[in-house]
């Protein structure tokens, strides 16, 4: 019998997200650790351009998960950066340093950055691509990770919208719903994929963290999520990540076919050639700490 993920290094009140990420979470992200990069290649992408990495400057990638984003940054960056990676995730960051290039710049540290202990000052810039929407306590979190920041020193952060306007999450959950129960609600803002969506609740995380000049871009775009596998990967996809995967978390093997079924009618619409191309929002959010 596998053993309980260690949820020892990080706050009591993150455990759940903890051992979720170590566990069944975490691993369907290391298995189609490929596919989901270049689904979320376009999100990365408008990330990096928005925090303006510059030569030799050291980065901090809040969720780093698999590493693709800090791979990015230290490109960016070039020689004489630094880019350190914390998550909470062990097998995320074994597979993150398992595809990171062996010359490149990048550190990874387990770690729950609520509490962590980071260097101070330690960091010219704070990045993540959709990592820090998991906080038990997002206002304690970013006041940690501040302690990581030089003066004026900067954050840039990816985070999705509402769910409304995703249907790349949205219509896989309601075609999940006609073959399997509703998840139970959530209380406001609680950690979840898209605890971040409502601009006012971020902003107030933000400067109550004691961030300063917080601005928002909205991204709307299309990711294709078929992974190159069509229909059946798109539908793959969709049960691995997102609020559908959840929904079928301990369901039955007949339910869980049923809801593929169902997720793979619901996106044909969107399937043209092999690509499944559905649409998405996300803010990027830059903020300075004075």
């Amino acid at each position: 019998m596998d053993s309980a993920p260690d949820t020892s290094f990080g706050h009591f009140e993150n455990a759940d997200q903890i051992a979720f990420w170590n566990g069944a979470g975490g691993q369907r992200w290391v298995e189609r650790q490929a596919e989901l990069d270049h689904m979320l290649a376009p999100v990365q992408e408008m990330l990096i351009a928005r925090a303006e990495i510059q030569p030799g400057e050291r980065v901090l990638d809040i969720g780093c998960g698999c590493g693709a984003t800090m791979i990015a940054a230290a490109e960016k960056g070039g020689g004489g950066g630094q880019v350190v990676g914390v998550d909470v995730s062990a097998p995320m960051l074994v597979r993150a340093n398992d595809v990171a290039p062996a010359e490149a710049p990048v550190t990874f540290v387990q770690g729950d950055a609520m509490v962590h202990h980071f260097n101070a000052a330690s960091a010219d810039l704070v990045t993540s691509r959709l990592g820090v929407m998991y906080f038990a306590d997002p206002v304690r979190s970013f006041l940690n990770i501040r302690t990581a920041l030089r003066s004026e020193g900067r954050i840039a952060f990816a985070c999705w919208g509402e769910l409304r306007d995703n249907p790349w999450a949205l219509e896989p959950l309601q075609a999940a719903y006609e073959h399997v129960p509703k998840l139970p609600g959530l209380r406001p803002h609680a950690p979840d994929d898209f605890a971040f969506a409502e601009r006012d609740w971020v902003e107030h995380v933000l400067t109550e963290a004691g961030l300063r000049r917080v601005r928002f871009e909205r991204c709307d775009l299309s990711l294709d999520i078929s992974g190159d596998g069509g229909l059946d990967g798109a539908a793959a996809t969709a049960l691995a990540i997102g609020p559908a995967s959840r929904a079928v978390a301990g369901q039955a093997a007949d339910a869980v076919a049923a809801v593929t079924g169902a997720v793979r009618s619901a996106l044909a619409r969107y399937a043209k050639g092999g690509a499944v191309t559905v649409p998405a929002a996300f803010w990027v959010v830059t903020a300075v700490d004075p």
